[in-house]
């Protein structure tokens, strides 16, 4: 082989292999690798539920005092959702067992927990002080301690009003009134009766039975037609059945519904129902308890809060009366009319509140006697 082959040999292995360059850069890519997939987002578990017990003195049948709380709870739930759990005890008794009672709730780890009668005072403040984490309160108490604070009602506003009526539609000019205890409470709406029915009739009077109970049917019954044999025509209590107001119907008499619409109970003899709505406070503690603004105080509402109104006016009443009762309740709405404003006379004549005075919170608290009007006097110890 020549020296002229060989170079040209060279040369077409040269261009051979340049040409196979080429053709190696013109190829596919090879591609990257795709990025491993991001981890799956993990929701951040639930808070727990609050958890919120209430302890009641009667049935949550009884279509009065102790209904109308467990609406309250159940307006509760509705409104926070799985955000709360509730639970309640009824037909507790006031004394040692509502203690045991209460303070079992509290093992449970309950967060906040509600007693809605008078006799769960010092009960619950023996408690509270053994669960100083909880929060613990009262309805219609007085005393107070850290974790225990005080919620009511200002029914003498409705009992005020109804007296309107009840004056207004007497034939007899006589009123009854079943009590329950003679505490404060009930004295007070006792009296805010009489101030109502006797501002648009001052001829008229009152009787009252006690029957040293909240929740006990036959015996508000027969309360209620031992006022109607002594001449009594319209009725009112301060106790939790329909019992008041259905004897009144078989009597064919006037009564009134307490706590809650009895509007259903006893058509001819219903004339109005003084109600309650506990649900805003329920909603408003637990929210303060969520947000950590709970604190120790006494809380209570009426009218102007929308916690107590009088509704369902019967078609029996005159419209000039409702309009009266409207009046009333426009001004309690505004904070202009006081039930409790002087003069005011006990029973015995002697001036319990001076003329133009108006008888604040301290007044009411201290209540232990009968207005004007009211036949009587009040148990010893009160």
């Amino acid at each position: 082989m020549t020296d002229l082959s060989k170079r040209s040999l060279i040369k077409v292995a040269a261009l051979t292999a340049l040409a196979g360059a080429a053709l190696v850069g013109c190829g596919k890519k090879e591609e990257a690798p795709a990025p491993a997939p991001a981890p799956a987002a993990v929701e951040a578990p639930k808070p727990e539920p609050v958890k919120a017990a209430w302890v009641y003195v009667g049935p949550v049948g009884d279509a009065g005092w102790t209904f109308a709380h467990d609406l309250g709870r159940k307006a509760a739930e509705a409104h926070f959702g799985d955000a709360l759990q509730t639970t309640f005890v009824e037909s507790v008794p006031e004394g040692a067992d509502a203690e045991r009672v209460i303070r079992d709730l509290a093992q449970q780890g309950n967060q906040i927990i509600f007693a809605t009668s008078f006799g769960y005072m010092e009960p619950m403040l023996k408690v509270a002080a053994d669960f100083p984490n909880i929060k613990f309160e009262h309805a219609t108490g007085y005393k107070s301690a850290e974790n225990m604070r005080i919620y009511d009602a200002s029914f003498y506003q409705d009992t005020y009003m109804a007296g309107i009526i009840a004056g207004s539609m007497t034939k007899s000019n006589t009123l009854g009134f079943v009590g329950s205890f003679p505490i404060p409470e009930v004295l007070r709406n006792i009296n805010a009766f009489m101030l109502g029915a006797q501002s648009v009739n001052p001829k008229v009077t009152m009787k009252v039975v006690w029957v040293n109970t909240w929740f006990d049917p036959p015996k508000e019954s027969e309360a209620a037609q031992s006022l109607i044999n002594q001449g009594a025509d319209v009725l009112l209590q301060n106790t939790d059945s329909t019992a008041v107001l259905q004897t009144a119907e078989k009597n064919g008499k006037f009564a009134f519904g307490w706590d809650s619409d009895m509007s259903a109970f006893a058509p001819n003899a219903h004339l109005a129902s003084a109600v309650v709505n506990w649900a805003p406070y329920y909603i408003q503690s637990i929210e303060e308890l969520k947000n950590g603004t709970w604190a120790t105080k006494r809380t209570v509402w009426g009218v102007k809060e929308g916690l107590n109104d009088l509704i369902k006016i019967s078609d029996k009443v005159p419209a000039d009366v409702v309009a009266k009762v409207d009046e009333v309740k426009a001004g309690l709405k505004a904070g202009t009319f006081e039930v409790f404003r002087g003069p005011i006379l006990d029973n015995t004549g002697k001036e319990v509140l001076a003329k133009d005075a108006v008888g604040d919170q301290a007044f009411r608290d201290g209540i232990n006697f009968f207005v004007k009007g009211v036949e009587g006097k009040v148990p010893s110890g009160n």
